[in-house]
């Protein structure tokens, strides 16, 4: 069995404090069976320079002219197609933006490899792989400075809500909880936090030594920020847990309104609902006084395209299509990313409106007409749902998929369908759990936009 790496090969710049936060996140006698050893790797003089790239995220405005693009766009393209092996076995970049041709997940799951810059220090790069609910792997390309540079943009969004993280040395900053059969698992610190602690774990109760120790543990480490997904959020609310988070904050599946509403009640605080791409990192987050997810990103190019790759007009929905980034080992150029709004100009900056994590797909009544997958979104929106799949069959029927933990719920989200479906037969099954799934899906041809 080979040996355990040491905390300092993971964590280079530990102090001594640094590595009683460590001790006492794994030796805590309610602490979970930790899986996997991670850590921040960051290198002294590159958290030196994240101190100054959160600064500079922090005072930046976002956005671009109104009838334009960002004055950055040009160098950005020029370097990319001189430095990027995909871009320059293309040749001179086109006069006009819009002519470069936009780009796919499939692309990067084909080979990552022609995406990474010459400049790339590849002594440095560090990399992991992802599925969506396509189940596609996909390699993505990183470094630990790009890593720890989502801080950031997360202190951006909480900015928002009015809270400013402070937990430093010997105080836990952040709590990542999933809700897994099988969770990549983790201790570690954050040197521009001041060493402040980080886990990673998994609220599965096959994870723990008694399922109550759930409990112990995260009351003992009292988090700053817990942060998760809307199905460990939806286990955390089964917890008897007394916890004074300053934010949750919900990445990687749509919040439903319910869902925020019932932690913001238990837990007296923001409930931030970010919108993030492993491929992009932090875009955008929810702000109920925007009715839309506000750009996070200054450096980020956002366009809204058409199935054809061209731009739609002002205020019309299509896919989210990005430019730029922080990512250094992954500049992307026209990346379309599978998920589709709309985007509006606001005092406060763009905003991404509408908003819908996968292809847009139209569902027929039993009279003839069409509704968007977005009438379902909304139909469904006051139900505290941590998770759930639409799919109508070719002869009209509906089928519901929810969660275990949501089956309760199942007789009032018929009876909401209903509203919309008529009176369309509606089934109702369970997502196993880690099952990734299309939210909507629809077997009648033309029913994807």
């Amino acid at each position: 069995m080979p040996a355990r790496n040491t905390d300092r090969e993971y964590c280079p710049s530990l102090s001594a404090s640094g590595q009683a936060m460590l001790d006492f996140l794994r030796e805590h006698p309610a602490a979970p069976i930790y899986r996997n050893q991670s850590g921040n790797r960051l290198l002294a003089d590159e958290v030196a320079q994240l101190r100054d790239f959160e600064r500079e995220v922090l005072c930046s405005t976002v956005g671009w002219p109104k009838e334009g693009q960002p004055h950055w766009l040009g160098e950005f393209v020029a370097r990319t197609y001189a430095e990027v092996p995909h871009f320059r076995a293309m040749g001179m970049p086109p006069s006009r933006f819009e002519d470069i041709p936009t780009l796919t997940r499939a692309d990067l799951a084909a080979d990552i490899a022609p995406f990474v810059p010459d400049t790339a220090d590849v002594e440095r790069l560090i990399n992991f792989r992802t599925t969506g609910t396509t189940g596609t792997p996909l390699l993505i390309a990183s470094h630990p400075r790009v890593a720890g540079s989502y801080l950031a943009f997360h202190k951006r969004a909480l900015r928002r809500f009015g809270v400013e993280p402070g937990h430093g040395r010997g105080q836990v900053g952040v709590v990542l909880i999933g809700m897994q059969r099988k969770c990549f698992t983790y201790v570690s610190v954050t040197p521009v936090m001041d060493e402040s602690g980080l886990a990673k774990i998994n609220l599965h109760p096959d994870d723990w030594r008694d399922p109550l120790d759930r409990v112990r543990y995260l009351e003992a480490l009292q988090a700053e920020i817990i942060s998760g997904d809307p199905i460990s959020f939806a286990e955390l609310l089964n917890l008897p847990v007394k916890l004074r988070p300053r934010a949750l904050i919900s990445v990687s599946m749509m919040l439903s309104t319910g869902l925020r509403q019932r932690l913001e009640a238990r837990f007296a605080c923001p409930v931030l609902d970010l919108y993030s791409l492993n491929e992009v990192g932090p875009v955008a987050v929810f702000d109920p006084s925007l009715n839309g997810h506000l750009l996070l990103q200054p450096r980020l190019y956002v366009e809204i395209l058409d199935t054809e790759g061209q731009p739609v007009n002002a205020g019309e929905r299509g896919e989210i299509t990005f430019t730029g980034g922080f990512n250094f080992c992954l500049p992307l150029l026209r990346y379309r990313s599978g998920d589709f709004a709309s985007l509006t100009r606001t005092p406060e900056g763009p905003v991404l409106h509408a908003f819908s994590g996968r292809q847009p797909v139209r569902f027929r009544t039993l009279g003839g007409g069409c509704l968007n997958n977005i009438d379902v979104t909304h139909v469904l929106r006051p139900l505290a749902l941590t998770q759930y799949g639409v799919h109508q069959h070719v002869d009209g029927s509906v089928r519901l998929r929810l969660t275990r933990a949501d089956m309760a719920l199942a007789r009032k989200a018929t009876e909401l369908l209903c509203t919309l479906f008529e009176e369309q037969r509606i089934t109702v099954d369970e997502i196993a759990l880690d099952d990734k799934i299309l939210q909507y899906s629809s077997d009648i041809p033309q029913a994807i936009e």
